[in-house]
């Protein structure tokens, strides 16, 4: 796969999101798949009720599109071995069918609340079965692939540890499940989470470079022009809304990515915004039950931010300068580890 391969994928992926979105909301919108604000939200977000959700099916058919027309057109002309690029094929498939049995979780999660106006969605439990059975489907098929690999890296301590396999798969659903559940938290302000991602597969990019690995390169090209291309109309104000759908297959795409690196705990620092929202719930929780007092204003975080007198692009300035941040030490820490300085 060459460069010029990955920039066409991302291009590919851009155009197709951003005009799906002419076609998609225009539909939603007539079979009343719009967004119910909840009563707890800041009030300014009534003025958001029946704002079109669901709108992941943009990118989600941007993304495998643009993936697998990348694929078909230049995939002979990768300057690796063909070992190698069979390697990398199966990751970028398995990763892809991880995403979408996410996306599916979110979008029958979507349905019920959206189309058939069940509030609740899928219930906490039926979520978590669901949930360990696609990253299931995913460890497993990367095992049948060959990709076989048991190692944790900790990024920046250059710490290195091989796991039997049985702890590894436990580590690795709690790393897919949590990391799937946090980036769905961020989905939460206009152009928050399209924003943040889009910087974290930049990030992939430079980082799956680095590791030679063009196939997992194209791919992050294509979800960078695949959040892009739906940025275009989640901005604030946004027009559509990504829904469960978007964002668990989102967060099925970057741990799919971190996970053909071989390296799940890159996570940590690539996905720090992910992980600090998923706090902001967890402490909130906790704070709440143990001593009857709210740490927060409103968590996720982003809430805090907004009830604190933040607007909506000064959050996702904010949030998306603290992940170009944290990625950027990440991809300066990596090329130092492969010894490039």
């Amino acid at each position: 796969m060459t460069d010029f391969g990955s920039i066409f994928a991302a291009v590919l992926s851009f155009f197709i999101t951003s005009i799906s979105g002419i076609f998609l909301i225009p539909y939603l919108k007539r079979i009343k798949a719009g967004q119910t604000i909840k009563e707890i939200g800041p009030v300014w977000h009534k003025k958001k009720q029946g704002t079109p959700v669901m709108g992941g099916l943009m990118f989600i058919i941007g993304i495998v599109g643009s993936v697998a027309i990348t694929l078909l057109l230049f995939s002979g002309q990768a300057g690796i071995s063909s070992q190698l690029a069979s390697v990398d094929k199966a990751r970028i498939m398995g990763g892809i069918l991880m995403a979408l049995l996410f996306g599916f979780i979110g979008f029958m999660d979507d349905y019920i609340k959206v189309i058939k106006k069940r509030n609740l969605g899928l219930t906490v439990r039926q979520k978590l079965l669901l949930e360990v059975l696609a990253a299931g489907v995913f460890l497993l098929v990367r095992f049948l692939s060959g990709d076989r690999s048991t190692l944790m890296i900790v990024p920046f301590f250059d710490i290195q540890f091989n796991l039997q396999l049985i702890p590894y798969v436990i580590l690795s659903l709690f790393i897919i499940i949590g990391a799937v559940n946090a980036v769905n938290l961020t989905d939460g302000v206009d152009g928050l989470c399209g924003s943040v991602t889009f910087v974290v597969a930049v990030a992939f990019m430079l980082c799956t470079k680095i590791l030679d690995q063009m196939g997992l390169v194209t791919f992050s090209a294509a979800i960078a022009g695949g959040c892009l291309g739906f940025l275009v109309w989640n901005f604030h104000p946004a027009k559509i809304f990504m829904g469960d759908t978007g964002s668990f297959f989102l967060g099925g795409l970057v741990c799919a990515l971190a996970f053909g690196m071989n390296q799940p705990l890159i996570l940590a620092p690539l996905g720090i915004i992910y992980i600090v929202e998923a706090l902001s719930v967890i402490i909130q929780i906790i704070s709440f039950k143990t001593t009857g007092k709210r740490i927060f204003k409103m968590s996720p975080i982003h809430h805090h931010f907004e009830l604190s007198g933040w607007s909506e692009n000064k959050i996702v300035c904010v949030f998306s300068l603290i992940t170009v941040v944290f990625s950027a030490c990440t991809v300066a820490w990596l090329a130092y580890f492969m010894g490039m300085f």
